[in-house]
């Protein structure tokens, strides 16, 4: 009778640990829009039975958290450019992560020197250019944008947007401070229409003839040309797509990272790593190249068919760090040009 006592005791605490890890879930903090993780963390949950939370917003998040302090329920922090992820460095609330995988797939220019955020996928800025009134090759670097030739002829939102900001934080690195401002001078000088809209907005514009030139990051071509919206697919149709500075000896596309990082305060940081580590992983990114038409960080994984036959992509290897570093000089350089 004891020894049956003993065993229902044992299936019943072995069911409760069951029930236990099966109902282990992570809080996220996202920056990026649901639609564009919700298929990742499915099939995080799938392979890891680690359930996920998130909490969305496109500003506010580092505050919250730098608020709540050792109370917050906040394990994983993603972004959508290093502008932003570099803030909760800043700010300290990123844990230090000891992590073999991150480390080996990640390139080194892709996270940070202390290894409290890893780079999750690249996204270039771009050049998209009328087919009917561009010809091809007629720009080939993100500094022929600066040409009188093309006044009235470029439209782009807003300079301060983080991309932007980032995309001038990268000629600064290239150029210094004086020939970065001269350059974003010269492309404010040969703007359109005042700054406006998003990416989407820009490639709009093309279509309807309100400008030839716009500044866009490379996935909106993919989700432009897949769209549902007939009118969306249209738009991308009339655009043709150029990485800039690929030429030999040029320094490469200019690129912005989607990243993670785990929370300083986690109470999970053993699955928060798990997070970021699947999301480094071949699988991942195979669906960050085929679903968002991001590239692939890991090194082991290549691009998609579909990204392939967009041309080749040769990207700046300059520190994504430092980019973030110079996007306080960059903001100053918009803000006195009037992007």
């Amino acid at each position: 009778m004891r020894l049956k006592i003993c065993t229902l005791i044992l299936l019943l605490a072995g069911l409760y640990t069951t029930q236990l890890v099966s109902a282990s879930e992570i809080n996220i903090y996202s920056h990026r829009q649901p639609f564009l993780i919700d298929p990742f963390l499915k099939a995080f949950t799938e392979e890891t039975g680690i359930g996920t939370n998130v909490v969305y917003s496109t500003k506010g998040l580092a505050q919250r958290l730098r608020s709540e302090g050792k109370n917050s329920p906040a394990d994983v922090i993603l972004t959508v450019d290093i502008g932003r992820l570099y803030i909760y460095e800043d700010l300290g609330l990123l844990a230090e992560i000891e992590s073999k995988v991150l480390n080996t797939t990640i390139p080194k220019h892709l996270k940070s020197a202390n290894n409290t955020w890893f780079g999750l996928s690249k996204r270039s800025r771009i050049i998209a250019t009328s087919r009917k009134r561009v010809s091809a090759g007629q720009i080939r670097r993100i500094e022929d944008l600066a040409d009188p030739r093309w006044k009235g002829k470029i439209c782009s939102r807003p300079g301060s947007h983080v991309y932007n900001r980032a995309l001038v934080a990268s000629v600064i690195a290239a150029h210094g401070l004086e020939k970065a401002e001269t350059w974003a001078r010269g492309v404010v000088s040969n703007l359109a229409r005042r700054p406006q809209g998003n990416d989407r907005a820009q490639v709009k514009a093309i279509y309807e003839g309100l400008c030839d030139i716009a500044i866009i990051n490379n996935y909106y071509f993919g989700k432009l040309k897949y769209s549902e919206d007939p009118a969306q697919r249209e738009w991308a149709a009339s655009m043709r797509l150029t990485f800039p500075n690929q030429d030999t000896g040029d320094r490469g596309a200019h690129v912005n990272i989607s990243g993670g990082g785990v929370a300083k305060f986690s109470k999970r940081k053993p699955d928060a790593i798990k997070l970021l580590e699947f999301l480094s992983s071949p699988k991942a990114q195979r669906l960050y190249s085929e679903i968002n038409f991001e590239y692939p960080v890991n090194i082991q994984v290549p691009p998609s068919n579909e990204l392939r036959s967009w041309g080749n992509f040769r990207e700046d290897k300059i520190s994504i760090e430092k980019i973030a570093q110079l996007s306080i000089e960059a903001q100053k350089i918009i803000d006195k040009v009037g992007w």
